[in-house]
């Protein structure tokens, strides 16, 4: 069904076209108003602006007007019924508009009857979008900072699925640049080492101990002599293990989040295939390109958004790494027709932001098609000191070692409780901490403390109903208690935070949303007393209650990939 604020915006928008027909108010096209929750309970559930809109119109048409008369005439037809139990006029002419206990009681009613439709929203009518993050170069196990896009891009999928899209989830193998050719000399150079050849790193190597282990990996694989070979010859050969090797490490750190990828897509094949070079022609022939200084350059500054123009191919006849994008975003929108495309990349790459939107352009597509999600670092803190992280030289905590010494639990809650765009300090000792100050703590606790009392209502012999008549009848004939009635809107407010999330591509509000849902469940849990076997069928409403509260609890550390844990 409709959002609580969606039907409430229906109720007004026919109260003004009633109001237009009936006071002359001469509005030929529809105008936008606002309908939002106010800061302070007592001035209503949700509060509209529909009337101060209108007297601004009609002021520009130079009509004398009184705000505070159209809203009571927009009041007087806003039909009392369903969820809406009455409304008031306010201030210089707001409308505050109060919902009815009972509608908050017979939704309530619905989770408990029907909890396998709980926050699913078809938003999205099966539209199919790809989701493309982590993307890391295939050079090493994945350092902590790496998580944070793991955990975004794998719970933006999720909120897409919850809204009714197609979702396809993508992991961009970068195995045909500069930096994975460093890795495969820096492997063929600890083999040898290994072997107890002493050889020098090549410049800028990859260092780290982890090397090791892959060489040890690498010797139970071949089944060839390297020694026989040339330098040239080895590199090629030891190449597709090597990539091998680093992606079952890679998959094995990225499973322990409880993140699998659909597709696993390798820049190399778009060299292969010829991809890239096709992609160069087309934009050719569109007109998007130029030669200067032996170099062909994307003439990025002709569309709007963009001052800079790239190179496409270096005067050497070396395709740069922008070729390959081009090749790589026609195949997501020409060839699999992904409806919308969302990028993940930490904020050293937004520069390049600009440059992707006009590529999209130059292909002929809208460039809202291409999103880009950009998020900052995380700040890796032990004993109140940063932990600096060095790929190339091993010193670094992986995404593995953090998982198994914190859990994958608070990684997952604690790199979603900021927006992307804001750095994240992840405290080792806090999130491991076992009170209320840790939030992952306090809301897990909140779900195995409902079922605790379900466990224990159990063992006092008082049933819970089944049936669907018997949870709406109990829920409305028992429930009206103040906390009670908070907690029922704090659960009904699951769809409009999925919404959230939706549109500002990022699910971090989920967290925080999730510490309301506990807030709100241990005030509940405070105030009223739920398991009394001298007062059943209250108990029995209000275990109702604690259902449908652990439901959306369940169902919101869901989306963000956490577990909701029983017991404690």
């Amino acid at each position: 069904m409709p959002m609580l604020r969606d039907i409430v915006r229906q109720k007004v928008q026919a109260a003004l076209e009633a109001g237009n027909a009936a006071q002359d108010w001469n509005l030929a096209d529809p105008i936008a108003f606002d309908v939002s929750q106010p800061k302070r309970p007592e001035h209503g559930d949700f509060s509209t602006n529909v009337a101060l809109v209108l007297a601004a119109h009609l002021r520009s048409q130079e009509r004398k007007c009184n705000p505070r008369a159209i809203a009571t005439a927009i009041m007087q037809l806003i039909p009392q019924e369903g969820p809406v139990a009455a409304c008031e006029v306010a201030g210089p002419g707001f409308i505050n508009l109060h919902i009815d206990p009972a509608w908050y009681r017979e939704q309530c009613a619905r989770i408990v009857c029907r909890p396998e439709t709980t926050g699913q929203l078809d938003l999205g009518q099966q539209r199919s979008f790809q989701v493309e993050f982590v993307s890391a170069n295939p050079t090493g196990p994945l350092h902590f900072g790496g998580a944070r896009n793991a955990v975004l891009g794998d719970a933006l999928a999720r909120v897409l699925e919850a809204s009714g899209f197609e979702v396809q989830r993508e992991f961009y193998v970068n195995d045909a640049g500069a930096q994975f050719d460093l890795f495969v000399a820096s492997l063929w150079t600890s083999f040898h080492r290994l072997r107890g050849h002493p050889m020098p790193f090549p410049e800028g190597g990859y260092t780290g101990a982890y090397m090791q282990a892959y060489a040890r990996i690498l010797e139970s694989r071949l089944d060839v002599d390297l020694a026989a070979l040339s330098r040239a010859e080895a590199l090629a050969t030891i190449r597709p293990l090597a990539l091998a090797i680093v992606l079952d490490d890679v998959r094995d750190e990225i499973a322990l989040l409880d993140i699998t990828f659909d597709e696993w897509f390798r820049e190399q094949t778009l060299h292969d295939s010829g991809a890239v070079e096709a992609g160069i022609r087309h934009l050719s022939r569109l007109g998007y390109t130029y030669r200067r200084d032996g170099a062909l350059w994307f003439a990025a500054s002709r569309l709007e958004g963009n001052d800079q123009d790239v190179v496409l191919v270096r005067s050497s006849g070396e395709p740069t790494y922008f070729a390959a994008d081009v090749a790589y975003h026609r195949n997501k929108l020409e060839v699999r027709k992904f409806a919308q495309v969302i990028n993940v990349w930490s904020v050293d790459h937004q520069g390049h932001i600009p440059r992707m939107k006009a590529l999209v352009a130059a292909l002929g597509h809208d460039p809202d098609r291409l999103r880009i999600v950009v998020y900052d670092l995380v700040k890796l803190v032990r004993d109140g000191q940063e932990i600096t992280m060095s790929k190339r030289a091993g010193q670094f905590l992986t995404l593995r070692e953090v998982v198994a010494e914190v859990g994958k639990d608070a990684v997952r809650f604690m790199l979603l409780t900021r927006a992307p765009e804001s750095l994240i300090e992840f405290d080792l000792a806090q999130v491991v901490a076992q009170n209320q100050d840790n939030p992952v703590y306090f809301v897990q606790y909140s779900h195995a403390r409902l079922c605790s009392i379900r466990m224990r209502a159990r063992d006092l012999g008082i049933p819970i109903p089944q049936e669907a008549a018997a949870i709406q009848s109990l829920m409305q004939a028992h429930l009206g208690h103040a906390t009670e009635l908070e907690l029922m809107k704090t659960l009904l407010a699951l769809d409009s935070e999925i919404e959230t999330a939706l549109h500002r591509c990022s699910p971090h509000n989920l967290t925080y949303y999730a510490i309301r849902i506990a807030s709100s469940i241990n005030a509940f849990y405070r105030d009223c007393r739920v398991a009394d076997p001298e007062r059943q069928q209250l108990s029995q409403a209000r275990l109702l209650l604690c259902e449908a509260a652990r439901i959306v609890l369940a169902r919101v550390l869901d989306l963000i990939g956490v577990h909701a844990p029983e017991t404690m």
